[in-house]
């Protein structure tokens, strides 16, 4: 299978960067936000983002991870490693890499519906744009049309970090 590179490493940290800055633009007059990953990548992501966010602010940055079967969510157990006390009240913010038809952040924003939140924001790498669920992406590093064909690999080793299209 031939992979074309999208984004190399130096294109994907420039992005994260960028939306380190915007979330802080929108969220600038929080103390806290809870940055939720959804496992796999988007923990990789929210954990970058947590990062870069306290180097640039004082909002403390609360990290949790979503768990959920992405081909099948809705057949499986959706997971969230934090109770529903932590984000009460809270801007939270889910994070994945890539949001194809928005199915993966409907399933992972549904713990946050169980407790009165402040805000939720959503932030993906790459955002197909294949909307399908009400769910839209307010971050997003690029956005990129594609067939349904074709698919994006997100991969964020440091010795092959890119974002490839298949």
């Amino acid at each position: 299978m031939e992979k074309t590179l999208i984004l190399n490493k130096e294109q994907i940290d420039q992005k994260l960067e960028r939306m380190v800055h915007q979330l802080h633009e929108v969220c600038f007059r929080e103390e806290e936000i809870v940055i939720c990953g959804i496992a796999g990548n988007g923990s990789i992501i929210s954990n970058y983002i947590a990062q870069k966010l306290t180097e640039i602010s004082d909002i403390k940055p609360i990290l949790a991870s979503i768990k959920l079967d992405k081909r099948n969510p809705i057949e499986s157990d959706c997971t969230l490693n934090i109770s529903d006390e932590v984000y009460k009240g809270k801007t939270v913010l889910v994070v994945d890499d890539v949001s194809n038809s928005g199915k993966t952040l409907m399933y992972g924003i549904k713990h946050f519906l169980n407790q009165p939140i402040k805000t939720l924001k959503t932030l993906v790498l790459v955002d197909r744009s294949h909307n399908r669920y009400p769910v839209r992406v307010d971050f997003s590093g690029l956005t990129i049309s594609t067939t349904l064909k074709e698919h994006i690999e997100v991969s964020l080793d440091d010795e092959d970090k890119g974002v490839y299209l298949t």
